[in-house]
């Protein structure tokens, strides 16, 4: 008899592990709106001024990273990837730029930075033709997490930096 009880408490439980785990999987843990609101404000998004194109941004910030000492350590052509598998795209480039050492250290601190990793600027080309550069919020995610002293001013070098390298694309400053 307690044998048949404990088989049946265990497989209770189990049931009712399953059904938290699917609810969990089906059920997102805030409302939608939030979410999106969470996404919107997470990224940033600039125009190339007029009189700049996208090869002059691109130049621009591969220029200004070198001159502080940021590297280049990803390019991935996005559309010409979409374009070799036979599809149409307007331009798609995703930059990535990074201070290694700064990175070890932020990793080292806490895994989760390790998802930020490199900072990741696009350059895209919308619907009428006009250039954009995205990226990650810098001001914001600096505010979400909470970094050492010792941390702080590296994680505003890195926010900086990529604000400048922006800019330079931005304005094509050469």
């Amino acid at each position: 008899m307690r044998i048949a009880a404990l088989f049946s408490l265990l497989l209770l439980v189990a049931l009712n592990v399953q059904a938290a785990d699917k609810q969990r999987i089906d059920t997102p843990p805030f409302d939608e709106m939030v979410a999106r609101q969470m996404v919107a404000n997470s990224i940033q998004r600039f125009p190339l001024a007029e009189d700049v194109t996208i090869e002059d941004a691109i130049d621009s910030m591969k220029l200004r990273a070198n001159q502080l000492n940021f590297k280049l350590v990803a390019d991935l052509p996005l559309s010409e990837q979409v374009k070799a598998m036979g599809e149409e795209a307007r331009y798609m480039r995703i930059l990535a730029f990074c201070d290694a050492l700064i990175a070890k250290r932020m990793v080292e601190h806490d895994l989760i930075f390790a998802g930020f990793l490199p900072c990741r600027i696009a350059v895209v080309e919308d619907e009428n033709g006009k250039g954009w550069l995205v990226t990650m919020n810098m001001d914001m995610m600096l505010h979400a997490v909470d970094l050492p002293d010792d941390l702080k001013p590296l994680a505003k070098q890195v926010r900086d930096t990529i604000y400048s390298i922006i800019d330079a694309g931005v304005n094509g400053d050469l």
